[in-house]
Parts: structure tokens; sequence; C-alpha cells
């Protein structure tokens, strides 16, 4: 059965994103799983994640593999909305996974971060 209080925005092909739904099974849950490369990311959802992590989009942000440095996503002037912006725009630029329960949301890297959680 699906835990709806516990969801993990998760990568398929992330081997972090795989063994954190693993773990999360291994405790007894079953996550609800938000593959977020397909449904995407909106701006106020980000917003809303990054107020619960007590996080910037600095914190999420996916470099190896993508194109924030090119986007000059990377520079510490650039502004949070275009960050924001950029990674509704293109789903891979949000690291993961990211995790949220009644506890809090966090980005489970290493997986074991999901233990501080529950």
């Amino acid at each position: 059965m699906t835990d709806p209080a516990i969801t993990v925005f998760h990568n398929p092909a992330c081997g972090t994103s795989r063994k954190t739904i693993e773990l999360l099974r291994e405790q007894g849950i079953e996550p609800t799983i938000v593959e977020y490369l397909t449904v995407g990311w909106t701006v106020p959802q980000l917003v809303d994640l990054l107020a619960r992590m007590g996080a910037t989009p600095q914190d999420i942000l996916r470099v190896r593999g993508t194109e924030a440095e090119a986007l000059g996503l990377t520079d510490p002037a650039t502004p949070d909305d275009v960050i924001l912006r950029a990674m509704a725009a293109d789903p891979i630029l949000v690291n993961r996974p990211i995790v949220v329960t009644p506890k809090g949301a966090a980005l489970c890297r290493p997986q074991e971060q999901v233990l501080n959680l529950l």
C-alpha cells in the first residue's frame, strides 16, 4: 500500500534515487513516487519544496550531466528566480531524489539521509 504522506521525486535512471526507494521499502514504507522528468516541475512547487527544505535553488541544482554551467546557473550571482525558471523548463536541472514526509523534505544524497525524515 502506498503511503501518501511520503513522496519521492524520483529519476529511475539514478542509482541513489532507486536506493532511497529501496531503503524506504526496507522500512515497510511504500512511498508515492513522482517521476519528475516526466511530469515536470512548476516554479511554485519548487518554491514550496525549498521552503520545506530550508534550502536555496543552488542547493538542489544538478550540474553534472546538465547544461547548468552553460546556462550560467552555477554563478553565485544568478538570481533564484532565474534558476527556478530554468528548473521548471528543464527538470533534469533538479538534483534527486527529493523526499517529502510529515517531518520535512530533503535532498537525500546519500540515500541514508531519508532516515532522518522518518
